[in-house]
């Protein structure tokens, strides 16, 4: 396999275009719902599609196609592609919901004369939804599907 752009890695090379990938459609779909596009959305988690999930199912399908279903590569990939995706629906969705619950809880006690003026916003747009998991997925086997060329050059 010749060198890629990335470390010499054209695996990697595939992998950050399926995040950017998804990054990209996510500052582009405001204008879907009349609104304007979001380029602060190309830094930000959460939101449709996950690009956590295109980004480690276009590296798992990218070490399928190069090494094989039963190699150890796709193997420790398929493990590391479990547990994002696992985080980005559980754990971090979860947090999501309780800096959701924070925030509210701060606004409602802050106008009260017994309690110092809190200035925490916790950030409540960090996790994905099993939507959100899914056409990330899709998104990143297209990916690793269409790159197969480049891979494999």
């Amino acid at each position: 396999m010749s060198t890629g752009i990335i470390f010499g890695n054209r695996i990697l090379d595939v992998a950050v275009i399926a995040c950017f990938a998804a990054q990209f459609y996510k500052v582009f779909s405001p204008l879907f719902k009349g609104r304007g596009a979001s380029w602060v959305r190309l830094f930000q988690t959460g939101g449709m599609p996950s690009s956590h999930a295109s980004t480690v199912v276009a590296l798992a399908t990218s070490l399928a196609l190069l090494k094989g279903m039963r190699s150890v590569e796709f193997a420790i990939s398929m493990v590391f592609s479990s547990i994002v995706l696992y985080d980005a629906t559980g754990i971090r969705r979860a947090a999501g919901e309780h800096a959701k619950a924070l925030n509210r809880l701060v606004k409602s006690i802050e106008h009260k004369d017994d309690f110092e003026k809190i200035e925490a916003n916790f950030k409540e747009f960090l996790g994905h939804t099993p939507l959100e998991v899914f056409w990330g997925c899709v998104l990143g086997l297209i990916i690793g599907i269409a790159f197969r060329g480049y891979l494999l050059g």
